[in-house]
């Protein structure tokens, strides 16, 4: 059998025959092309089976069906495993989306006025300050809080409203904060926003429904309570308590803060485009980590963003 080599020279000598076709009479051109094509197809399909025939040669045949250590060129493949944030955060949504909640994706980088504008900051706050929130050199914002998708879903649900529905809706996230880091304080970690509006809003369903949401989580009965908390962007604003549950130790003699809530202040609403003496509306949100860190007995929120394969192997 011919070389690859060897056929390459072949068709070389055979293109310079191509350039003869000029001084051959007229009448012979057309049988002469078609005899130098014929050769050159043939010789083409002679140097592709001399490749095809190379590369098999060099090439050591594998057993798809044996185990990976009888192939050294197959890699070992180590199934691997959900990461503990997105198994508790899958696990919150699946409750919220029962209680018919649309879910609705935060963003990575924001801007101004969904940050601040839109959410009733006044000009100077301190939430404004670099010390306190992320910045781009472009003047993007990666976001503080997944409130900042309040605007966003309020607009974009406002038909459901106007229908004579409500509005009702999560938002999962990933945030940014400017913090020092060490074993309790971590820039970046998952939130989960809740929205909710409609003409008879009140505070009691929003205790309800977060009370519902705990007693799911956690498969049993709970108590909660609130204490006075403040955020510009809900009047009057709350911190949730719930009674530390069994699964965690609790005995009925303990209590886990776990979000921020209260009812959308009217100036959210104005911006979005809502009549405040229309509709009424509570929004609330909590932090993933926090409850893999309670659920795994965690001792280090950094463990979630490391990569550490240890750490990973463990869920």
């Amino acid at each position: 059998m011919q070389t690859v080599e060897e056929i390459k020279q072949k068709i070389k000598a055979l293109n310079a025959e191509y350039a003869k076709i000029k001084d051959i009479d007229p009448s012979e051109r057309k049988a002469f092309g078609q005899e130098l094509n014929k050769k050159r197809q043939e010789l083409e399909k002679a140097l592709q089976d001399a490749i095809d025939a190379a590369e098999s040669e060099s090439v050591e045949p594998l057993d798809v069906t044996a185990p990976a250590a009888n192939n050294a060129e197959i890699p070992v493949i180590k199934q691997g495993s959900k990461h503990p944030l997105m198994t508790e955060l899958n696990r919150i949504l699946d409750i919220y989306v029962k209680m018919g909640f649309n879910v609705m994706e935060a963003r990575q980088l924001d801007d101004e006025f969904h940050m601040f504008e839109s959410l009733n900051f006044p000009e100077g706050h301190p939430a404004r300050d670099g010390y306190d929130t992320f910045r781009t050199e472009e003047g993007f914002i990666p976001p503080a809080h997944t409130s900042t998708m309040q605007h966003r879903a309020l607009k974009q649900y406002k038909k459901d409203l106007e229908k004579g529905g409500q509005i009702a809706v999560v938002i999962p996230g990933r945030v940014f904060r400017n913090e020092d880091v060490d074993a309790t304080h971590e820039h970046t970690f998952y939130q989960c926003e809740g929205v909710f509006v409609s003409k008879d809003a009140t505070m009691g369903q929003m205790l309800g429904v977060l009370k519902r949401l705990f007693e799911e989580y956690y498969g049993q009965s709970l108590k909660i309570k609130t204490q006075p908390g403040y955020f510009p962007f809900t009047e009057p604003s709350l911190e949730l308590l719930i009674e530390k549950p069994k699964s965690l130790g609790g005995k009925g003699d303990g209590w886990l803060e776990m979000l921020g809530c209260g009812m959308i202040h009217p100036n959210v609403l104005k911006m979005a485009g809502i009549d405040p003496t229309k509709y009424k509306g509570f929004a609330w949100g909590g932090g993933i980590d926090r409850l893999a860190i309670l659920k795994y007995g965690i001792d280090d929120i950094r463990y979630f963003e490391s990569g550490k394969l240890d750490f990973l192997k463990e869920f």
